[in-house]
């Protein structure tokens, strides 16, 4: 994950054309009598890196449109919002139900200090800021910071750190970052080099940040994923609903095979006509794996049959993980048409 232009953009995963946009906040800032547009797009691909990030973005001032925060944080497992901030509700709350059911309300309530902390700590510093580069505190400024972690699986299905990242944004440009391996801080603006200098001579908080990305955040990062994929697991198994709806051509129907509610993401699906598997060559066609808003998963593939047709068509879901395997006979369905 990497500032690139204006803002944070994530890598995507070649190997896999299903993604998910999970996150999309538009941030509007005047300057120099133009707006500049700040965007976070996310996407997720399932591969075996895992990564904890923590956004947060402070105004200078409160911003008039709906749904934009004076202050805004939160937290990122894998690209997926995990919990959540802003000044207007001042309290940190789960964004995930298993958040909710595996931390003790402790963890809620420090959190909420931890977060109240920190906005003060924004709301000085981009004063600071302001002063220092000599701006007018009539304009919307806009500082932010991403911190956190990636971590790789090995060969034997242990989570190893790759890297971390820690790093500010201010007014849409890059201004400071922390060089993880050689423990200093990279100014990118000059206006930057003052905080560099002061922050390169306090060793505490260089052992401190270099400390928490290592280790602290892969930690969090281990035990995140842990209550997740409990979770998911409980809930992964497949529901399988087979229909037919009207085609364009009134001799014919087509017929869906759809899966939906299963995790992980493998599963093999075919429609089957006496017992063959049918293939694109039949003119079956595929969703293929789309993502549910509850983090599971979902495919429907549907072929277009004549409605004479009297072969028994079945639809057939193997999802290993989960140990289901599913036949269902299509003929019952055929008179059940959707509009």
């Amino acid at each position: 994950m990497s500032f690139i232009g204006n803002y944070l953009v994530s890598q995507i995963d070649c190997r896999d054309v299903v993604t998910q946009k999970i996150l999309d906040v538009l941030f509007i800032h005047k300057k120099q009598n133009r707006f500049l547009t700040l965007f976070v797009y996310f996407t997720l691909c399932f591969t075996e890196k895992h990564s904890l990030t923590y956004i947060y973005t402070a105004f200078s001032h409160p911003v008039k449109l709906p749904g934009i925060h004076e202050f805004t944080a939160m937290g990122l497992l894998d690209n997926r919002m995990i919990d959540y901030y802003d000044s207007t509700v001042q309290k940190k709350i789960p964004k995930q139900d298993w958040m909710k059911e595996k931390l003790q309300q402790e963890y809620w309530d420090k959190g909420t200090q931890s977060r109240q902390s920190k906005q003060q700590w924004f709301k000085v510093n981009i004063d600071i800021l302001i002063n220092r580069m000599r701006q007018t505190s009539n304009d919307t400024h806009v500082l932010q910071w991403m911190h956190g972690c990636e971590g790789e699986e090995d060969e034997h299905g242990n989570l190893q750190f790759k890297r971390g990242v820690d790093m500010y944004n201010y007014d849409g440009d890059d201004f400071l970052a922390f060089n993880d391996e050689h423990q200093v801080w990279v100014a990118t603006l000059d206006a930057a080099v003052p905080t560099k200098r002061k922050w390169d001579e306090v060793t505490a908080l260089k052992d401190y940040t270099k400390g928490y990305l290592e280790k602290e955040c892969m930690d969090w990062m281990k035990t995140f994923l842990k209550y997740s994929t409990e979770q998911l697991r409980n809930a992964s198994r497949p529901d399988v609903y087979i229909f037919a709806k009207k085609a364009k051509e009134s001799s014919n129907v087509v017929l869906t095979c759809l899966a939906t509610g299963f995790y992980p993401k493998d599963i093999t699906l075919n429609i089957r006509r006496d017992g063959r598997v049918l293939t694109k060559d039949d003119g079956v066609m595929s969703s293929g794996v789309r993502p549910n808003h509850d983090d599971t998963f979902q495919r429907a593939d549907y072929v277009e049959i004549l409605r004479s047709d009297s072969a028994t068509y079945t639809c057939e879901v193997i999802h290993p993980a989960s140990n289901k395997q599913i036949h269902f006979d299509a003929d019952s369905f055929l008179c059940i048409y959707l509009f």
